[in-house]
């Protein structure tokens, strides 16, 4: 029997692959996604015309909307990484992190605990529900160790803070209510379709062009990379296999000082697409990251040796075909850096006007600026409408049409 995933965000990053990789191993997917400035339907261009896919502009905030998506496709797994994920974003503004990230996640287990309790027992009984989360919401850590799945939580920025409060709420689900919740938290991904506002794509990016290549403070941060596919085939495999109730860390097993990817990128670029003078050259060490964590690492051995996982591409060949990628897509990454986001810093602390001097309209008129630019040279979707009588077994016209 074809298993029918309901995928949450689904047009991000780390969400297409994940769509992608289960329509090509023959998974009926539904893609639910409300397109903010880093959902991209050109992502998703490879399974646009699948039969096995389909998409709804929806947002998990809107609990209505998706209890109807639930009962129309009916599921037998959702996962869920619709999340607002930029650290930098998050310190230039926390709301659509809390709204997103806590509000949409209390919102979707809502209606996705209403859907489970209305299967006949043996479709609930084999439900699941994977929340995808983060590494960060661990803290930083020093010189040695590795995050285990037990390493108590101590985020650090809004960004973690909010991704720790929905990982407490799918737990809280799951001990409260039996939902039949399992949470993964990942180390830093990486590869094709990243949108450019992120440390590898960004560097990548600018040194083509020739401009600067930045990177905070001094560049001694070290992240644990790991392989966009391989994270995709990870999610597949804990969402079909993975316990009730239980956390599973994903990691690449890549630890890499900050300063070492841009240097190794740059020299990939000096190969590949050579200039006058070094890639190297262009790299410029900025004003850090308020909060910036020092160090992150990912002990994935439960999942290796529960669900047997292992990460196909080690840091050296996952950023080669990186690399690659963003020289022979320039049709992907150009409408964004155009029209969405040029490569301008993020994150930086202001100085804010004394309360009794701040014009809160301005400030409002402001953020829906930035809401709205974000959003620009995005295609757009009809909203899901499910079918009156939605049967499980049933496609109708009014499902979501396909693209």
């Amino acid at each position: 029997m074809t298993r029918k995933i309901l995928v949450t965000g689904g047009a991000g990053f780390i969400g297409s692959a994940v769509c992608r990789h289960l329509v090509g191993a023959g998974v009926e997917v539904l893609n639910v996604d409300v397109l903010t400035y880093a959902g991209n339907l050109e992502s998703l261009a490879a399974i646009d015309n699948a039969p096995n896919y389909r998409f709804a502009r929806l947002d998990i905030c809107d609990r209505p909307a998706i209890s109807e998506a639930l009962t129309g496709f009916a599921p037998d797994q959702v996962i869920h990484l619709a999340a607002e994920s930029h650290v930098d974003r998050s310190i230039d503004g926390g709301d659509d992190f809390i709204r997103t990230n806590v509000v949409g996640t209390f919102s979707l287990l809502e209606a996705a605990r209403a859907y489970w309790l209305s299967l006949p027992p043996p479709r609930r009984e084999a439900f699941r529900f994977l929340h995808v989360s983060t590494d960060e919401v661990y803290g930083s850590l020093g010189e040695e160790g590795r995050f285990a799945e037990t390493t108590p939580y101590d985020p650090s920025s809004p960004y973690s803070a909010s991704k720790a409060a929905a990982d407490h709420l799918a737990s809280a689900w799951f001990r409260t209510y039996g939902f039949p919740a399992i949470i993964s938290n990942c180390s830093n991904n990486y590869g094709p379709y990243h949108f450019p506002e992120k440390l590898i794509p960004l560097a990548i990016l600018n040194a083509m062009h020739g401009k600067s290549a930045p990177v905070y403070g001094t560049g001694r941060n070290v992240r644990d990379w790991l392989y966009v596919e391989d994270h995709a085939r990870a999610l597949d495999l804990i969402a079909a296999r993975g316990r009730v109730g239980e956390k599973y860390n994903i990691g690449g097993g890549n630890e890499r000082r900050n300063i070492d990817v841009v240097r190794r990128i740059c020299a990939i670029l000096d190969r590949l697409r050579p200039a006058a003078r070094p890639h190297e050259s262009l790299i410029e060490f900025v004003t850090d990251r308020p909060g910036h964590d020092r160090r992150y690492a990912i002990d994935a051995s439960k999942l290796e040796r529960e669900l047997g996982w292992r990460a196909l591409e080690t840091f050296d060949s996952g950023i080669e075909k990186t690399v690659r990628w963003y020289l022979d897509n320039e049709w992907w990454w150009r409408p964004l850096r155009e029209k969405v986001y040029a490569g301008e810093r993020l994150g930086v602390l202001r100085e804010q006007p004394p309360p009794e001097t701040a014009q809160a309209p301005a400030k409002a008129a402001l953020g829906a600026g930035r809401r709205s630019e974000g959003r620009q040279g995005l295609r757009r979707e009809e909203p899901f409408t499910a079918p009156s009588d939605s049967r499980p077994s049933e496609q109708t016209a009014a499902a979501p049409r396909r693209r």
